[in-house]
């Protein structure tokens, strides 16, 4: 469940975390502001990918995002700090290009780290009712 979750959590963060940098890069703004639209992307497509699955669920808008916010902020936090620790680490990431190789490959292998990294988070919490198994009370 664990991996599942955490799985969810990348989805989200994947398509905000890339849509960020793309527009971004390809904006030619700097660093910091590239970073924080994917960070910010990141938390708004992770929320709406729980928040759509607990309002199906039959939940009413205002339960639905409590029940998102308590579900995923440390998982996607915990994502974020990883992937974007990741580039910052890695030498002339962060100065890559869209069509460079280096743009693309430290992009993918900070997510692949982050899901390692974040995967035994998100068992914790949810040994712990935390996390993910707030989603998992929701569905029918």
């Amino acid at each position: 469940m664990a991996a599942q979750a955490t799985l969810h959590c990348l989805t989200g963060c994947a398509i905000g975390e890339v849509l960020g940098m793309v527009i971004g890069t390809a904006l030619g703004w700097g660093n910091a502001p590239t970073t924080v639209l994917a960070i910010a992307l990141a938390f708004f497509f992770g929320y709406s990918l729980t928040l759509r699955g607990v309002l199906r669920a039959g939940l009413g808008f205002r339960a639905a995002l409590r029940v998102a916010l308590a579900a995923d902020t440390v998982s996607i936090a915990v994502m974020e700090l990883i992937d974007n620790g990741v580039i910052v680490l890695w030498p002339d990431a962060m100065d890559a290009e869209l069509a460079d190789a280096l743009f693309w490959t430290s992009l993918v292998l900070s997510l692949v780290i982050a899901f390692v990294v974040t995967t035994p988070v998100n068992k914790w919490m949810i040994g712990r009712g935390k996390g993910h198994a707030v989603v998992h009370a929701h569905h029918h």
